[in-house]
């Protein structure tokens, strides 16, 4: 009996997991590898010749905001599986103390963060903090995240599962169904600007119609979103 209720269960889980399953172009592992051998190549070029960058921003942040210079944060990456999202600290230390602090004491900033899960006016960013965020120089270590695997130069930008359960909802496997990336649609085509919403349909849209030449199109286009600081606080 107890093992013809676990044949039954795992027969359930089996079927859930297919109803799970979505068909894209990156569902092909010729696509996929391509994609992956473009991010490999693309974050080693980064290293290769602007490598003083990083080490730039990580000498200016110890001076100016203190240690750690690098922040790590749990994000959802492909498969559902968690990493450690790396970033350049840009807040101060105790970050999530002062959020709750505003969000338990500001009504207006809650409804803010409620709607976009970010704040114009964030009291947590420090000076230095502004600025590497307005030029995206914040997000350099991720290409460390690239090389490791979590993540790819290109895609829906990773997400905690806080948000990926209450926001994305049904459109969950579409956004588990590739790695996160460091820009992506979201990103040059209005960023902050957008509603969540209009993040989702983007983030959807891109994985359904991905090619190489798609991915390559957004990453030059995101050098000239950086250069104008389009969308960003």
């Amino acid at each position: 009996m107890l093992e013809k209720t676990t044949i039954i269960n795992r027969q359930k889980e089996e079927t859930q997991g297919d109803s799970q399953q979505i068909e894209t172009p990156l569902t092909s592992k010729r696509q996929r590898t391509i994609k992956r051998l473009t991010d490999v190549v693309g974050a080693l070029f980064f290293f290769m010749f602007f490598g003083w960058l990083y080490f730039f921003v990580w000498i200016a942040v110890i001076l100016t905001t203190g240690s750690p210079a690098i922040y790590r944060h749990i994000r959802i990456g492909r498969h559902g599986q968690e990493f450690p999202c790396l970033k350049f600290r840009s807040m101060i230390v105790d970050s999530e103390r002062v959020l709750a602090n505003l969000l338990a004491n500001d009504p207006s900033a809650r409804q803010e963060w409620e709607e976009s899960h970010k704040l114009r006016n964030d009291p947590r960013i420090t000076r230095f903090g502004h600025f590497i965020r307005k030029t995206s120089l914040d997000e350099l270590p991720q290409f460390w995240n690239v090389l490791r695997g979590d993540m790819s130069l290109v895609g829906p930008r990773p997400v905690v599962r806080k948000e990926l359960d209450e926001r994305y909802g049904v459109h969950s496997p579409v956004y588990e169904s590739v790695r996160p990336g460091i820009t992506g649609l979201w990103q040059v085509s209005g960023r902050s600007n957008l509603s969540y919403a209009e993040r989702i349909s983007l983030d959807t849209q891109y994985v359904n119609n991905w090619t190489l030449a798609k991915d390559l199109k957004i990453l030059f286009r995101t050098i000239a979103v950086v250069l104008r600081g389009s969308g960003s606080y």
